[in-house]
């Protein structure tokens, strides 16, 4: 880990923290929420080892990357400009990708907005999802799972914030990273996350000095960061409409646990293998589905996923 270079760059006007490593051609990796260049330590060791160039940042908002206040500066615009304009300081012009959970997400609409930028894409954990002009995502997860969806409940400023102080930090991570219910994540109003049972132990994949990291470096920053991803949820959607309908044109690989709670969504396991996802992403080569694996599947399963991400973006 001592190996692993941390520098700080100006992009799209603000200053981002990237862990590297290696040299070679260049895979750029994308955390999730609520996560941190850190999240792919053990890939980039590993892929490192194996002559690429691993670079990882702190998505905006995040650990030690400038957090802009208003929710409306997280879009997906935003984001990936982030990303452009960090690719094009450090001279890269074309990237393997890998994204998992939020960073699945900003990697699909990196693929959508440039993908003369990817050679290619491996995704964890978040399908692609078209737009649906006709509902935004909120109203139509509130209309699917009611106001006590998470993500749904993510919405209201200050109030998840509010929450996750009375819970505590470090509690949260080891729920979050303890959780094998792929049913979906409910937060009680009442109760909020206070109402959730005590986490298990922690299992052999992480450690309470990972735990650590994460906590505090959150403890420094605070939660909104992240959380203004999902309250920008509509209005990356108002913003991306002329991209309605445009298939991802990239070749693609999809991995995923089949204890995710993402793979659980109704619907998204009949999309992902009944012709659904592969008319939308024409050039998806390979879906995988890692049995007995839950949501943070490239920390519970290091070695299998940097396998994975290698097997794939040799043949390109």
């Amino acid at each position: 880990m001592e190996k692993i270079q941390h520098t700080t760059l100006t992009t799209n006007g603000i200053n981002m923290h990237v862990a590297s490593i290696g040299s070679g051609p260049v895979i750029l990796f994308l955390h999730g929420f609520p996560e941190l260049w850190y999240s792919w330590r053990h890939q980039l060791l590993s892929l490192s080892s194996l002559g690429y160039r691993c670079v990882a940042p702190d998505l905006r908002g995040y650990g030690d990357t400038d957090a802009p206040t208003s929710a409306a500066s997280y879009t997906e615009f935003h984001v990936v400009g982030d990303l452009v304009g960090l690719l094009d300081t450090l001279g890269v012009e074309h990237v393997y990708l890998v994204g998992h959970d939020w960073g699945a997400l900003i990697a699909w609409s990196f693929c959508r907005f440039r993908p003369d930028r990817v050679k290619a894409l491996v995704n964890l954990s978040v399908a692609y999802r078209p737009r649906n002009p006709m509902v935004k995502p909120v109203e139509g997860l509130r209309a699917l799972f009611g106001d006590d969806y998470y993500v749904c409940r993510f919405q209201e400023p200050g109030e998840t914030e509010d929450d996750i102080a009375q819970l505590g930090t470090e509690k949260l991570f080891k729920l979050f990273f303890t959780s094998r219910d792929p049913r979906p994540f409910y937060i009680s109003k009442e109760t909020g996350l206070r109402g959730w049972p005590d986490p298990p132990p922690l299992p052999s994949w992480i450690s309470e000095l990972d735990i650590d990291y994460f906590a505090n470096k959150f403890n420094q920053t605070g939660f909104t960061g992240g959380l203004n991803y999902y309250r920008a949820l509509d209005r990356t959607w108002e913003l991306t409409a002329p991209w309605t309908g445009l298939e991802i044109k990239v070749p693609v690989k999809f991995v995923v646990g089949d204890l995710d709670i993402t793979y659980h969504i109704p619907g998204v396991k009949e999309y992902i293998h009944d012709g659904g996802f592969k008319k939308d992403v024409p050039y998806l080569q390979e879906v995988v589905v890692v049995e007995g694996a839950a949501h943070f599947i490239n920390q519970e399963k290091p070695e299998e996923i940097s396998m994975h991400i290698y097997d794939f973006i040799k043949k390109f």
